[in-house]
């Protein structure tokens, strides 16, 4: 049977019990359940520091660096789908796909099918890195179902490790839009009070904190101070809507690239994304600031608006620096033409 490999270290403050540390801790692109995981140690799958360890009480420090042999099953529903992809850039190396809102990045238990994996094994046959295993073959990152935008695809092995390390490096440029509830200003006094953010000069906020999955959602991630692992988001005023102002177009870049991490920062900082049914809540715009048009847009919009819109890395064979920009999609077009009080027509 194959076999793929995760790695990853032990964050600060961890859990007194390892099957609590590695569940905290296992990258969420790994997808390896608290019941999966558990069955890895008992089988020996899993080494601290080199070492295989099977006691799922075993201690474990911060900084330890775990390493997990999981077997991959032969996916043989996992097919090639003939559906439609925006390519952006391809090479022999990799492609680049400006993925719509509502597509799945790789199979999953309920999603086995219509995925971009689906899509990719048709269009690019049997050419993809095989790093991801075969239910991600050539996946080095992810963006959400409801995300749409710019994703890059390994089609070699070389490629594969060649981007994995950027990413894990934090080098990879990335700057997405978004639509928000509320005007992120620095002369706002509310956000002094908010722990983890600040402000950069040019009315930059950033928010830095601690990420890692909700104790009783496991499809959530929270905000902590302690344990989980470090994320950090910017984020600047591109334009704001109403008045007085109580929305607000906004590009926010990544500085590390943790799961939702957008979509948590910017509600940890008071301005959730419209459209957000995981951390938006059931916030409303006012309707004394904003047309009623603009408010049933906003209230009807039916996912988180967020799109990544810029992708810059080095290639990882050629050397060469490619960036590459999505436009806005219509749906978000629309919506902010709409906070603008304005038709998409004009």
């Amino acid at each position: 049977m194959a076999t793929t490999h995760v790695t990853f270290e032990i964050a600060e403050n961890p859990p007194a019990r390892l099957d609590k540390a590695l569940a905290r801790d296992v990258p969420a692109e790994a997808a390896l359940s608290r019941t999966r995981l558990a069955k890895l140690l008992e089988t020996g799958a899993i080494t601290v520091d080199g070492v295989a360890v099977t006691d799922p009480k075993a201690k474990v420090a911060a900084g330890a660096m775990i390493a997990v042999t999981v077997p991959v099953a032969d996916e043989s529903h996992i097919g090639p789908e003939d559906i439609p992809l925006e390519v952006v850039f391809e090479d022999d190396d990799l492609i680049v796909i400006n993925k719509p809102a509502g597509m799945v990045v790789h199979p999953a238990p309920g999603t086995p099918n219509g995925t971009l994996v689906n899509a990719l094994l048709h269009h690019c046959g049997d050419t993809l890195s095989g790093v991801g295993g075969s239910k991600r073959p050539g996946i080095v990152h992810r963006i959400d179902k409801e995300t749409s935008g710019l994703l890059v695809v390994a089609k070699t092995d070389r490629a594969h490790q060649g981007l994995a390390t950027q990413f894990e490096k934090h080098t990879v440029e990335r700057y997405y839009n978004a639509v928000v509830y509320g005007v992120p200003d620095a002369h706002d006094p509310r956000l002094r009070g908010v722990r983890g953010v600040s402000f950069e000069a040019g009315n930059i906020m950033r928010i830095t904190t601690q990420l890692a999955r909700h104790k009783t959602d496991r499809q959530r991630q929270a905000v902590l101070f302690e344990g989980g692992r470090h994320a950090v988001t910017r984020a600047r005023i591109v334009e704001s809507f109403g008045t007085p102002e109580v929305a607000a177009l906004v590009e926010c870049w990544l500085e590390t690239g943790r799961t939702h991490q957008i979509r948590v920062h910017m509600t940890h900082a008071g301005h959730s994304l419209i459209g957000d049914p995981t951390y938006g809540g059931r916030r409303k715009l006012s309707e004394k600031a904003l047309s009623p048009a603009a408010v049933a847009a906003a209230r009807g919009f039916a996912r988180q608006a967020l799109h990544a819109a810029v992708l810059g890395f080095v290639h990882p064979v050629s050397g060469e620096n490619l960036r590459f920009q999505a436009p806005i999609p219509e749906d978000m077009a629309a919506l902010i033409a709409a906070l603008r009080g304005k038709s998409t027509a004009s």
